[in-house]
């Protein structure tokens, strides 16, 4: 019941079951289900009992087959320690001993989550989806009333994180870079979104598009009826697409390019062309998509493990806050989903900053009030409004230039 292990603190179980806490999310998903929201969403969609219907459960709990359950298992537990951690029969009896490394661990099973790609890949099979069964967030779903899906790896990882990261932690498996966790988390999103995308069997419903890989507010908008036009809609300069075609979500993209212009200038060029020309191939036809997804999934990994490879600065955090609100990627906030993306960048930035001791909590919160601008601007998507936001966003990157 308290943290007083040797080796680390031992009441992670107690932050992971944690009712009243963001920690505890993961241990409250199999609860969900049998929420009045779960069960409408269940209901219109004819799946049953949501606490049993396998669209459900390969998000909301363990998912593993039978004959893969120990004694104990109790799907009740919801996302349990092995769906990060990787199963446990090989490490689960000594993970915990003195003798005992990281390396041993992992060579045992043990998934090793500190390694940002690794991460990256386990959060986005349920945060933004997978080929496995029971891991796809459909648009009849999200329309049924299950939440929009978005990722952003150090802001998930944060809000999750159920260990401190001593001297121990550190010795065992280096100290963690929120910077390379962010960008590293973009890149893999990228990645795993036009993976998915050239599926046939998740890309189409039908005749239809599967409308879960689009903007969600290019349709969802208010519909006038009057003498005079309004256009609810800006062109942005990042999507050569022709007029009143719905675009593919980019937020992800949008962000990839901001810090590909930082950590790998020599390759930025090579991606945005590949999304411009993932977009323009959007409003030419299936097959042209597809091709074009594959060149820009391909520029996505080449960006990833130079991200994964490093070269931070103490600067890199305030240098690419500064390309999110600049003048070359802030006209492309012209929808709501890449904007929610930008200022929870912006905001992982700025603690990072704390983390790496480069600016203090004081001065951190001494600009606080500017960031929350920027939140207050996405906080209701009917009340969107892309120029007031992109103004809130540059006024609290100018804040934080100041502290540098």
């Amino acid at each position: 019941m308290e943290g007083n292990g040797r080796v680390v603190r031992q009441d992670e179980l107690l932050h992971w079951q944690e009712p009243s806490a963001q920690g505890g999310a993961h241990s409250r998903a199999y609860t969900v289900l049998s929420s009045r929201r779960g069960q409408q969403i269940a209901a219109t969609l004819g799946l049953g009992d949501a606490t049993g219907a396998p669209a459900c459960l390969g998000c909301h709990t363990t998912d593993v087959p039978a004959g893969q359950r120990g004694a104990r298992f109790q799907i009740s537990d919801g996302i349990g320690c092995e769906t990060c951690h990787g199963a446990s029969s090989g490490w689960i009896a000594s993970h915990y001993a003195v003798p005992a490394t990281h390396a041993s661990n992992v060579a045992q099973g043990l998934t090793p989550l500190e390694n940002p790609v690794v991460r990256a890949s386990v959060c986005l099979d349920c945060h933004f989806g997978s080929n496995q069964p029971g891991h796809f967030v459909t648009h009849r779903m999200m329309a049924a009333g299950h939440p929009r899906i978005s990722f952003e790896l150090d802001l998930f990882s944060a809000l999750q994180q159920h260990h401190d990261e001593d001297t121990d932690y550190v010795a065992r498996k280096g100290k963690t870079d929120s910077v390379r966790l962010w960008a590293v988390g973009q890149a893999e999103a990228v990645q795993r979104s036009l993976g998915l995308f050239a599926q046939p069997g998740f890309s189409m419903q039908g005749i239809f598009p599967e409308f879960y890989f689009f903007d969600c507010h290019s349709c969802h908008r208010q519909i006038y009826d009057k003498a005079e036009r309004t256009l609810t809609f800006q062109v942005n300069p990042g999507r050569p697409i022709p007029f009143a075609t719905p675009p593919y979500n980019d937020e992800n993209i949008i962000m990839l390019s901001a810090v590909a212009r930082v950590l790998a200038p020599g390759q930025a060029s090579a991606f945005d062309r590949a999304s411009r020309d993932f977009h323009a191939a959007m409003g030419v036809g299936r097959a042209q998509s597809v091709t074009a997804a594959g060149r820009l999934n391909v520029a996505a990994g080449a960006l990833s493990r130079a991200m994964a490879r490093g070269g931070y600065s103490a600067d890199t955090a305030f240098t690419v806050i500064g390309t999110v609100a600049g003048n070359a990627i802030a006209p492309r906030f012209t929808d709501y989903e890449g904007s929610v993306q930008a200022v929870m960048a912006v905001d992982t930035l700025l603690n990072a900053l704390v983390r790496q001791g480069r600016i203090t909590v004081g001065a951190a919160a001494g600009i606080r009030a500017h960031v929350n601008r920027a939140y207050s601007a996405v906080r209701h998507p009917n009340e969107y409004d892309p120029a007031s936001f992109r103004a809130a966003l540059g006024e609290a990157a100018r804040n934080i230039e100041v502290l540098r």
